[in-house]
Formats: C-alpha cells, sequence, structure tokens
C-alpha cells in the first residue's frame, strides 16, 4: 500500500456507519485515541483500536490529548489536536464509536 494515498478507518461491527477518510499518517497517529487494554480484555487484532466514550467528550471540549510517556508515566504532555484528528473525533462522536479498524 502507498503510504501518500488516504486511509480509511471503520467502525467495526457497524457496516452502515460511513468511513471516515483520513490522510495515510492518521496510521500512526491513531493510537493516540486508543483506550488502555482493560485487565483480561482479549487483545485486538492488528490495526483494530478501542476508543474510550469519556475520552471521546474531553477530546472535543478540550481539543487536547493527553500523553504520557512510555518510559515514565510521571511525564505527560498535552498537545493539540490537529483539524484530521478533530474530524475524527468528531466523526467518532456523532456515530458513537468505541472501536475502529484502520485499513
Amino acid at each position: 500500500m502507498n503510504d501518500a494515498l488516504p486511509i480509511s478507518v471503520h467502525a467495526v461491527g457497524r457496516p452502515t456507519v460511513p468511513v471516515c477518510r483520513m490522510p495515510a499518517r492518521f496510521r500512526t497517529d491513531v493510537a493516540y485515541f486508543g483506550a488502555s487494554p482493560i485487565a483480561g480484555e482479549k487483545r485486538l487484532p492488528a490495526g483494530e483500536y478501542r476508543i474510550d466514550p469519556a475520552s471521546i467528550a474531553d477530546w472535543l471540549v478540550a481539543g487536547v490529548l493527553t500523553l504520557v510517556s512510555p518510559l515514565d508515566a510521571t511525564h505527560v504532555a498535552e498537545v493539540e489536536i490537529t483539524e484530521d484528528q478533530e474530524r475524527f473525533v468528531h466523526w467518532l462522536h456523532s456515530h458513537t464509536i468505541t472501536h475502529v479498524r484502520v485499513e
């Protein structure tokens, strides 16, 4: 697949929800929106992410992502979401989506 081409984000198990087209760079950005795994939860297939519904509301209001360093959980940064990321968050919110697949 050519990374210059847009990617498609699908609502898993929701075939009637329209696909959200995102730029190729979103393939890495989407991880910032994924919820932490729940203890005992089965690992998702590659390219799938669970989204915390409470976080969607926070992203809409604050317009920022809170990023935690994988090396030191005490170091947290807030990063303003981009226009494309904001469009993704609105898509999640308007369709009540909590599980996505990136293709």
